[in-house]
């Protein structure tokens, strides 16, 4: 039977609450987070805001530099949370295969509803109607006949829009898609790619297997069928957790490594916490350590492992510090990767 999975994205959900409840803030650009005493980062912004090339993640004096107008909110998780659960609730009238990716998003495996007489369209369409006749918040929906296109999908339109691909649309889809399109595929990949002179989906068969395996290795699998638009993944509402980590940004840059080996006590201990709730049903696979440098580029140094170890950690340390060549450190992170049933990963970068 043929899938049809819709993938449903509210659109800048947390800036959109914060206009929804106060309206006098649609028309100005505004941010989630980001303190200005602090070296904050934005959560989320509205699409005023975007217009100045203020985006989530980007350090707060950054986006203020880009845009001196910027209002900063500190924004609340418990209001947004409960917008989630609203949108949440909708979702499950419509189908009982929904699989949840954040507080924002999620895929609904519509295949077998005989809502509309079976048009997984005309049931978007209809989601997202409700959603905001319900919430006063806008949806952006990808309908398609697998999870990765629908995903895509979801973009195509954005904001509050539908984007539609049908099975017999899928070759040509793909054809026209550039590879950094791919879920997974971050800018260091796309960079290896278009060395490889792969800038979109049918540019990955002129090259040679050997090579595209010797360059990516299991990768090469999951990247050959997702250029041909193939993804057999269900919608599942059991989502399996493939890293458990915690990581700090310190007021003022660390100039030493010894000074960075000193944090790793700490940082491990409040990872042993977080494991206590997870590995019960994982093992670790691997062990990490992340560094983000003061000109907020980022490298991450991972090895095989079976259980957090200092000693390991000082060794990755050391790694990952040799290749700032001199940067200060703004950012330390530890991190576990853990073993599940599915070790076919698509996202391959270490941010």
């Amino acid at each position: 039977m043929q899938r049809k999975i819709i993938h449903i994205d509210m659109d800048c959900f947390f800036a959109a609450v914060e206009m929804r409840d106060n309206p006098a803030l649609r028309d100005i650009p505004i941010a989630i987070g980001g303190s200005k005493v602090a070296r904050g980062v934005i959560g989320a912004c509205n699409y005023p805001a975007r217009v100045f090339g203020v985006h989530s993640a980007m350090p707060t004096a950054q986006a203020l530099k880009l845009c001196p107008h910027l209002l900063l909110l500190p924004g609340s998780m418990s209001k947004y949370k409960a917008a989630s659960q609203h949108i949440m609730q909708i979702l499950k009238r419509y189908s009982e295969q929904i699989e949840p990716l954040s507080l924002d998003e999620a895929y609904l495996d519509v295949s077998q509803s005989t809502r509309h007489q079976g048009s997984a369209t005309r049931i978007a369409a209809e989601i997202r109607a409700v959603i905001l006749a319900e919430t006063g918040l806008t949806a952006s929906a990808g309908v398609a006949p697998n999870k990765f296109l629908a995903k895509i999908a979801s973009d195509e339109r954005k904001p509050d829009g539908l984007f539609v691909i049908r099975p017999d649309q899928v070759a040509a889809f793909v054809q026209q898609l550039a590879i950094e399109k791919i879920p997974g595929i971050g800018p260091k990949t796309a960079k290896r790619l278009h060395e490889l002179g792969v800038y979109f989906c049918p540019d990955i068969f002129q090259l040679p297997l050997a090579k595209l395996v010797r360059q990516f290795g299991a990768f090469s699998q999951l990247l050959l069928e997702r250029c041909q638009g193939i993804d057999h993944r269900a919608v599942s509402h059991q989502r399996q957790r493939k890293s458990v980590g915690v990581e700090h940004t310190y007021a003022e840059d660390i100039e030493q490594l010894e000074q960075c080996q000193a944090q790793l006590p700490g940082l491990l201990q409040t990872l042993l916490q977080r494991l206590e709730h997870h590995q019960s049903h994982h093992s670790i696979q691997k062990l990490g350590v992340k560094l983000k440098f003061n000109d907020f580029q980022q490298t991450t140094v991972e090895q095989q492992a079976h259980k957090p170890s200092l000693a390991l950690l000082q060794q990755l340390l050391v790694t990952a510090w040799q290749r700032g060549q001199g940067r200060s450190v703004r950012l330390i992170g530890v991190q576990v990767g853990l073993a599940n049933q599915d070790q076919r990963q698509l996202a391959l970068e270490l941010e």
